[in-house]
């Protein structure tokens, strides 16, 4: 039986009803009148341009095949905040059913691959128009859990030792303490997910990107389910975006926050405390620390935006392909002309079989056999054999033509 730990260490105890008013997570939004209203919005401007920008910049065929690829790195992002650590190769790895013979590795494929099929339910519309709702929440939740090993849907009482089945996509029935936050009583959950939907599902999308770290804040406040809350609030947030400011699934938060984990976690925790005095917001809880919050948040997903746009620079990624496919030719492991294909799929986006042949410049044999090759190299996709050819970018590949995306497997 493999060892994993749950994502939280909570205390639990029996849910008694503490009859908590729904205005105990005030404030939910940054008011209009609020001090750190302009800076919020000058840079949920900025994060709309930058994305407007990146994401136009992108041939279909590439965006498609770059969201595939920035799945894997969000999931091995997100599962590495709470401490489970699965590398995109070994993510890439178990989507194709190559499991690891170590059951804690293959337990965290498995977590991994239920991640993926959450985020390809949801970069596929499965969310669209519904990502803060109280039944979308859930349903995250159930489908991430329903895939999980048994050994990944327990909890432990840290006092009596009891071990408590999560039930996927059902709120928690128990109460539970995680660090000093003391989330509602389990009975309230259901109200206070009634006003955070009612909240956050009324927006306009420029305001809806300006409250998405507060949406993200409050949700992991509620901790509707006994385990899996995080993530559920990553995916709810990377939902959110995707639709408010059409990413494309190009880029990734989950991303930012890992490796700044420590003041994520710390901004979290602020968010939690109350309003200090009279200057800090109207609400129960600190406007302060919620702005400092979507602040951090914000300029977050700019930088991800940026590095991503830095990384996909045409010529610059161009030569990073071109010089694999020179050294692979070298190598004998690709015929000679390969490069051209690959070289015509970037500008492209995709080509049409047919077009092949005189990219290459040696007939239609030579020209499957390119093909050929470079399908078996993992570097070209096709829905059938009559489908346009697509570039792919895969995760064994990506420290090579996308350095920086996310460590280097070692061991």
């Amino acid at each position: 039986m493999s060892k994993l730990k749950p994502d939280i260490k909570a205390d639990i105890t029996a849910a008694v009803d503490r009859s908590e008013i729904i205005s105990k997570m005030e404030p939910l939004l940054i008011a209009e009148g609020s001090r750190h209203r302009s800076a919020l919005t000058d840079l949920t401007l900025e994060l709309a341009q930058r994305n407007a920008g990146f994401r136009h910049s992108l041939p279909d065929g590439i965006l498609a095949s770059l969201a595939d690829l920035v799945r894997s790195m969000n999931c091995y992002y997100s599962n590495l905040i709470e401490g489970h650590e699965t590398h995109p190769i070994d993510i890439e790895r178990a989507l194709k059913g190559d499991y690891n013979h170590d059951p804690r590795k293959r337990d965290l494929q498995l977590e991994a691959k239920a991640h993926i099929a959450v985020q390809r339910w949801i970069d596929g519309g499965g969310l669209k128009g519904r990502a803060v709702a109280a039944d979308s929440i859930c349903e995250i939740h159930r489908r991430f859990c329903e895939h999980l090993p048994d050994d990944l849907l327990w909890v432990e009482d840290p006092m009596t030792k009891e071990r408590i089945r999560i039930v996927p996509g059902v709120l928690r029935h128990c109460d539970v303490a995680v660090g000093r936050h003391v989330p509602i009583s389990a009975p309230a959950v259901p109200r206070f997910l009634e006003r955070y939907e009612a909240v956050y599902s009324g927006l306009g999308k420029s305001e809806t990107i300006l409250s998405a770290a507060a949406a993200h804040h409050r949700l992991a406040w509620i901790h509707p389910f006994l385990d899996g809350n995080g993530r559920v609030a990553r995916l709810v947030s990377h939902a959110t975006l995707l639709e408010a400011l059409d990413t494309g699934a190009v880029w990734s938060i989950a991303r930012g926050l890992a490796r700044n984990v420590n003041t994520y976690k710390e901004h979290l925790a602020a968010c939690d405390q109350q309003r200090r005095n009279d200057l800090d917001g109207r609400g129960n809880l600190s406007e302060e620390n919620l702005a400092e919050f979507t602040r951090f948040f914000l300029r977050t997903c700019i930088d991800q935006v940026a590095f991503m746009e830095q990384l996909m620079q045409p010529e610059q990624l161009r030569a990073r392909i071109l010089l694999w496919a020179e050294e692979k030719i070298r190598l004998d492991k690709l015929p000679p002309k390969s490069g051209a294909v690959l070289e015509a799929l970037l500008y492209r986006g995709e080509l049409p079989r047919g077009d092949a042949a005189a990219i290459v410049g040696t007939g239609e044999r030579q020209a499957r056999r390119v093909v050929s090759a470079l399908i078996g190299q993992g570097v070209l996709k096709s829905e059938s054999t009559r489908a346009p050819l697509r570039l792919a970018f895969p995760a064994t590949l990506a420290s090579r033509w996308m350095p920086g995306l996310f460590p280097e497997q070692t061991g």
